[in-house]
């Protein structure tokens, strides 16, 4: 018989810790919206008490999204946990979320706490919760390196105060598959209280081991996994949300498990959050990557045609993907374009469609083929869009070997163009970016820039994001283009769009987390 386990999502928080990977208000809100859709059972929006920011942020994922259980993080005191609540207490389904290490060298050198106190301040972080909460999580922060009998009596303890689910969390990624699954196999056995709450994993993949450690401690009772899209978190990152809900949907003959994973929303997530984080995912990454469903081996290729299980345990249809580039050209409609659109994941307004429409037209007389990469970039670019102030008219670049480069970009705002030329700088696009400077009056620093082609070929569209600083604040910016210098000016003019409007978010450390 199949039991569900629940998919609790923590891209939001501890994913959003990830070094480059923070995001504004409006980006953690869409993100969210696209985490109700993709099916999760409950999104971690935040740590409230880290920042005024990510306090508004979890408030308003709260009020907005529905559908799901919203999340926040709180230590085990009572600032915490009264301004997690003072943020979730909006939701649908709320749930507070304490925690408090309990390894022996987290008590030590961290706390400087005994064993006594730890289960003394746990139980009094479960209780001020459960006031206020019904639905309460507590993580003893390193319990994979935590005494096995100390970490039965913090679990026993906070079950008694009134948690309902317990997360297990692999802090530092210490942990295998056999000692993750022993972990938990040990308190089914000994906690005598435990069949009163959830018993739930938090991997991380510091040895590449967070996927197999959480399937690990599935087999041995866990009921819930904590994991981030793409992976993204603290350090190597956490459990894989894509690898891990495909692993259980593709062996479930062994596991036994299954999710309430919308799987076809795999790829769109992921490439939303790429989009709002520029954190690229590797060509080779398990079930999103680009080369996930890619044969080149001609045996493999002679496999395929005959028959597509040969040398595919999954359909790239069940992920997203589809199962060959559908080309695309001039002359196909509007009608295609939506059809096109839906199967890969995206649902368009009327405006939104005649907008990709007519994105589509321009880069079809530019390629001889546009291939489904193509079209997601349009309309994950469309989507991402601010609202534009600033548009680029147009550009010149003068640059030679040994001379002094030059740029002259026109903008136009509300009808209006203006023109600067710029003289100088560390070559083309860095003239470019000063004459924007000039027209804008905005003076933004590139902190990091990447170019990726989108497809392949000679044609092939490049995608270049842009990470700039302004004023204390980040801005990320994205473009599009068959030409990367066009693509490079554009990610640059949408971040001035986005410093017009506010959509940075201010640079903060982050906190400590389980």
């Amino acid at each position: 018989m199949s039991r569900h386990i629940t998919i609790f999502d923590t891209t939001l928080r501890d994913g959003e810790q990830s070094p480059g990977g923070s995001m504004n208000h409006e980006e953690k809100l869409e993100m969210a919206h696209a985490l109700a859709a993709l099916g999760v059972d409950v999104i971690e929006a935040g740590f409230p008490i880290a920042s005024p920011g990510d306090f508004e942020s979890v408030r308003t994922i709260a009020k907005q999204v529905r559908g799901v259980q919203i999340c926040g993080l709180a230590r085990c005191n009572e600032k915490d946990i009264d301004r997690a609540w003072e943020a979730l207490k909006g939701a649908e389904r709320p749930r507070i979320h304490v925690f408090l290490a309990t390894s022996a060298i987290h008590r030590e050198f961290k706390l400087r706490m005994d064993k006594d106190e730890i289960i003394r301040r746990a139980v009094e972080g479960v209780k001020r919760a459960r006031n206020v909460c019904d639905n309460i999580e507590f993580s003893p922060e390193d319990a994979a390196r935590t005494e096995s009998d100390f970490l039965c009596q913090v679990v026993e303890a906070v079950i008694d105060a009134g948690a309902t689910t317990v997360n297990i969390p692999d802090t530092v990624g210490y942990a295998t598959p056999t000692h993750m699954g022993r972990v938990i196999k040990n308190l089914v056995d000994r906690v005598p209280n435990i069949a009163k709450a959830v018993i739930s994993v938090h991997c991380h993949d510091d040895l590449g081991m967070a996927v197999a450690n959480s399937l690990a401690a599935v087999e041995n009772g866990a009921g819930q996994i904590e994991c981030t899209i793409n992976g993204i978190g603290e350090r190597a990152g956490n459990c894989s949300l894509e690898e891990v809900v495909m692993a259980l949907r593709t062996r479930h003959d062994y596991y036994q498990a299954s999710t309430n994973i919308e799987t076809r929303r795999l790829v769109p997530t992921s490439r939303l959050l790429t989009s709002l984080t520029g954190l690229v995912v590797q060509r080779n990454k398990a079930i999103i990557g680009r080369n996930a469903f890619a044969h080149e081996s001609g045996i493999h290729q002679d496999g395929m045609l005959k028959e597509p299980t040969t040398y595919e345990i999954m359909r790239p249809e069940d992920v997203g993907f589809t199962k060959t580039d559908l080309v695309l050209g001039k002359h196909s409609g509007r009608a295609a374009i939506a059809d096109r659109a839906r199967t890969l994941g995206y649902e368009l307004s009327t405006e939104e469609l005649n907008d990709v429409f007519d994105a589509f037209k321009k880069l079809a007389d530019k390629k001889k083929e546009v291939y489904d990469a193509d079209l997601i970039a349009i309309i994950e670019q469309m989507q991402g869009a601010e609202q534009s102030l600033w548009e680029l008219v147009g550009y010149e670049v003068k640059a030679a070997s040994g001379e002094t480069p030059s740029a002259k970009v026109t903008l136009s705002r509300d009808g209006q163009q203006l023109t600067e030329t710029y003289f100088g700088g560390d070559g083309p696009l860095d003239a470019i970016f000063n004459a924007i400077d000039r027209i804008t009056g905005v003076s933004a620093t590139v902190r990091d820039f990447q170019v990726r082609s989108v497809t392949r070929g000679k044609d092939a569209q490049g995608e270049s994001t842009i990470e700039a600083e302004a004023a204390g604040r980040l801005y990320r910016g994205h473009g599009v283009s068959t030409d990367t210098v066009e693509a490079s000016t554009l990610a640059y003019v949408n971040i001035m769009n986005r410093i017009a409007s506010g959509a940075g978010h201010e640079i903060e450390a982050p906190m400590d987390s389980v």
